[in-house]
């Protein structure tokens, strides 16, 4: 990989791949918990990313959304 930026970095192993014709979602489990994002289908299949794999999940955003856990642990939809 080449040099990047991005602070957040989570290093850890492909858990689960949901491969879709045109978006993919990834999910990584990392020390920090489960990292999951939604990738084209076409850099899954250029990395040849697969389960069991190690991966790095980047992080950089700007903008945080937020809502409110209720106190069943449940996010309300409308939120």
């Amino acid at each position: 990989m080449q040099r990047v930026n991005t602070r957040n970095q989570f290093r850890g192993t492909v858990v689960h791949i949901l491969e879709g014709p045109v978006m993919s979602e990834v999910a990584i489990e990392t020390a920090a918990g489960l990292l999951s994002a939604v990738i084209t289908t076409s850099s899954l299949e250029a990395m040849a990313l697969r389960v069991g794999d190690p991966a790095v999940g980047l992080c950089k955003a700007t903008n945080v959304l937020v809502g409110k856990i209720e106190d069943s642990g449940h996010v309300p939809a409308d939120s």
